[in-house]
């Protein structure tokens, strides 16, 4: 995997605030409502949101499809962007549950208040974060929920560590993100593409594997490929894993 760059997070501000305030400029990656569909979002519940909840999402697969949220439960998205998948886990976990988007790109978590606003959701907050220094307790979280933003992470032990840390024993993460085909070298992955747009911080399914497995997860599933796909070496995959109880 290559080094992240050195202005590894100012390269990601930028791109994702240009995104929140104008999402009909070209960007380098699929966006809005069209690409939530194909990617195995329903119609039907991406129809029934407001524009401002789904212009900018910029997401690479379903993490809902990999299991159900039930009432009640407490959720983290992990760089909940303009917070289309907040508002979703919302309103699968009902009035008696939480949610709470994380996201290090001010201009993404105003739009997403704004958003949960219009669609009058009141069990959704919102903090400014990084995803390897969560601003929440340990073990307050029954299922994380990220998309897209992994490959977008500089240390990505640390932030494997922090999902552990910060789920209840028994907890669950649900994760869409790109990884790299298992014939592509080293080399090969040199120069593709930009780090900003999920291809030079992509990672093999083995090295995930085994980041999850060092940090103490267990059922580790990757349930095949999203059809996401941002070069001739990565393809988007769904990635499944519990905190096993002591």
């Amino acid at each position: 995997m290559k080094e992240a760059p050195a202005n590894l997070e100012t390269a990601v501000k930028d791109r994702f605030a240009a995104l929140a305030r104008d999402p009909s400029q070209e960007h380098r990656f699929p966006i809005g409502p069209d690409s939530a569909k194909r990617l195995g979002y329903s119609a039907k519940e991406i129809n029934s949101l407001p524009g401002g909840a789904t212009e900018s999402f910029a997401g690479v697969g379903n993490p809902f499809s990999l299991g159900d949220l039930r009432s009640g439960q407490s959720v983290l998205d992990l760089g909940c962007g303009a917070g289309m998948d907040s508002i979703l886990a919302a309103q699968r976990v009902g009035p008696t549950g939480t949610v709470i988007g994380i996201d290090m790109v001010d201009e993404m978590l105003a739009k997403a208040r704004r958003n949960t606003v219009a669609v009058a959701v009141a069990n959704v907050h919102f903090r400014v974060g990084h995803a390897d220094a969560l601003p929440v307790p340990a073990e307050s979280i029954d299922v994380v929920i990220t998309n897209g933003v992994f490959n977008l992470c500089a240390d990505k032990p640390k932030v494997v560590a922090e999902l552990f840390r910060v789920l209840r024993p028994g907890g669950r993460l649900q994760m869409a993100d790109i990884l790299l085909e298992p014939h592509v070298t080293p080399e090969e992955l040199a120069g593709k593409g930009s780090w900003s747009d999920w291809v030079s911080g992509a990672i093999w399914e083995r090295s995930l594997r085994e980041m999850l497995l060092a940090a103490g997860f267990g059922e580790i599933g990757f349930h095949g490929w999203t059809g996401y796909r941002t070069s001739d070496c990565t393809q988007g995959a769904l990635v499944s894993a519990v905190k096993l109880a002591k």
